[in-house]
């Protein structure tokens, strides 16, 4: 099984590595991490690192699309309810 380690730990070592600019290999060992952990780590904090400083738009486009679907679903309900009472289903 392998181990599990916290986001916090994870981005203390890619920190390290990149503002000591010492090797992976040394950095893991330091922190008893397989060095390739560290290198997936890394290309991870790369590659999403850009997504932390997006501007609050993102989240609030998010709160929009939901604000809409639960409009939708509420609508939903009402035609549902309307149907089953028309039907003869209201119980």
């Amino acid at each position: 099984m392998a181990k599990r380690y916290s986001p916090k730990l994870k981005f203390q070592v890619v920190k390290e590595v990149l503002q000591s600019g010492n090797n992976r290999g040394k950095v893991a060992r330091a922190y008893g991490v397989h060095s390739n952990s560290v290198s997936n780590w890394e290309a991870t904090f790369n590659e999403k690192g850009p997504e932390i400083f997006e501007k609050d738009g993102t989240i609030s486009e998010y709160e929009r699309r939901i604000a809409h679907l639960e409009q939708l679903l509420g609508k939903k309900e009402v035609e549902i309810a309307l149907l089953k009472k028309f039907l003869g289903q209201d119980r």
